[in-house]
């Protein structure tokens, strides 16, 4: 893989940036490098798409552009679990989880840091990428945003989507009571624009603990650098004061504008069109970025905005749950609720009541959640037939269904009432009922099967 010559600052940090992890990604043969020359305008996405459940892409010769675009990066739950150093993906949840309770202060490097070595002042110099024929434009899918919580005087980390308008400005889409959101209402209160460093190509872990829904006032970078084992080092900006990754790909500096809004609309994680929002539009100041740089893209609605979604939010609901029932086992949110809207939730159940108080706290854990399904522990909850089979053997709708109608839900769903975040809510007690025998419901088995090769008799 081409890249500029390392200096002193990279080698010894070489293991928290995007380049480590695209390296990582080229030995273990999952990623594909394309030197072929590619258009932003829909071929990239059209190639990311192909692609869907497979490799990580880096694209080396963007049309019109000297900077690189990487696709795909988190697009499986391995890659997810090669990002955050779990051994396996069984393992995501509990370094997730670990990350949250022993955070740690990132290392400060007051040198210059490598994305000083360009400057530009126009949005076109970069490889924006348009995704499907009725996007609103051009869009930003991976920044990270960094802001001022004027109200705590701490910062604040997260990810959101920036409609390209023109060389000097993107309309970014901030959901309403979300942190971003609260630091720019608190600005708009006291008659201030909102500066921000916005940064664009970072490894993987900083983007899992950008979209983690921490607690109001939490620095999602001090999440980061437990996930990266106390190996991150953030800069000042000399910009915003802000204290951003040191080895980001590219920061958009610049302030997010009170007085301006534009509407904008994108594909969302279920793949359809979002509605249409009129939201703040930030003002570009100056763009910094590294020698042959990298801007990540996520294809909206495919596996990795899913999972980069999803998992975090895995790993919330499972700590809520076991909170309430301490014999939880997993988490699972499906495929087919793409990876926010419907979870399967394992437990070991002791008591009749236990299934349903796990479904109110998955509810609590994750307000977008759409249905959830309770299953007992021999029931694989990644296994959609298994799950169907739980449903259809061990629960009678009249006793194991819960509706709550008039919830809050999510703005995404498009059979919901988006504007006023207003959904009805199911949950499926499909575990075996206590009051029978066990045996009523024992999937029967074959002694040895799991000995037998077919090989030693064919």
């Amino acid at each position: 893989m081409s890249g500029p010559t390392t200096n002193k600052m990279e080698t010894s940090q070489k293991n928290n940036d995007l380049r480590a992890f695209l390296r990582l990604l080229e030995k273990e043969n999952d990623l594909i490098i394309i030197k072929k020359c590619i258009e932003p305008k829909f071929e990239i996405a059209a190639i990311a798409s192909k692609l869907e459940g497979g490799q990580a892409i880096l694209f080396e010769t963007v049309n019109h552009s000297r900077i690189r675009v990487a696709c795909n990066i988190l697009g499986s739950r391995r890659r997810f679990s090669l990002a955050i150093g779990a051994k396996n993906e069984e393992l995501i949840h509990s370094h997730v989880t670990a990350a949250m309770t022993r955070t740690t202060e990132p290392k400060k490097i007051f040198t210059k840091a490598p994305f000083e070595e360009n400057s530009s002042n126009k949005l076109g110099d970069l490889p924006i990428v348009t995704h499907f024929e009725k996007d609103a434009g051009a869009y930003i899918t991976s920044s990270v945003v960094f802001a001022k919580d004027q109200e705590r005087g701490n910062q604040n980390a997260s990810t959101h989507r920036l409609l390209l308008l023109d060389d000097r400005h993107l309309a970014i889409r901030m959901v309403e009571g979300r942190h971003l959101h609260k630091c720019f209402s608190f600005a708009k209160e006291h008659g201030q624009d909102l500066k921000v460093s916005i940064v664009i190509g970072v490894h993987p872990a900083i983007s899992i603990a950008s979209a983690y829904q921490a607690a109001y006032g939490a620095n999602e970078m001090l999440i980061a650098n437990s996930l990266l084992h106390g190996k991150l080092t953030v800069t000042r900006s000399n910009y915003s004061q802000l204290f951003i990754p040191t080895l980001s790909e590219i920061v958009l500096e610049g302030t997010i504008l009170t007085d301006r809004a534009e509407e904008e609309w994108m594909v969302e994680a279920l793949r359809t069109y979002d509605i249409k929002r009129r939201q703040p539009v930030f003002e570009l100041d100056r763009i910094k970025f590294r020698n042959n740089a990298i801007l990540h893209d996520i294809l909206p609605g495919y596996p990795e905005h899913r999972l980069l979604m999803g998992l975090p939010v895995e790993a919330k609901i499972f700590e809520g749950v076991k909170n309430v029932v301490p014999t939880a086992m997993a988490v699972h949110l499906t495929e087919g609720g793409c990876t926010w809207l419907n979870a399967v939730i394992q437990i070991h159940k002791r008591l009749e009541g236990e299934p349903k108080n796990a479904l109110l706290a998955a509810f609590a854990s994750h307000p977008s959640l759409k249905m959830g399904i309770v299953v007992d522990e021999d029931i694989d909850p990644t296994d959609p037939i298994a799950v169907e089979y739980a449903i259809c053997t061990r629960c009678q709708a009249d006793k194991g269904f819960v509706i709550v109608t008039n919830a809050k839900g999510s703005s995404l769903d498009p059979s919901s009432d988006q504007q006023n975040l207003l959904t009805t809510k199911v949950g499926i007690d499909a575990t075996a009922t206590l009051l029978k025998p066990k045996e009523r419901f024992e999937v029967a088995r074959i002694p040895g099967e799991e000995k037998i090769k077919l090989s030693d008799y064919l």
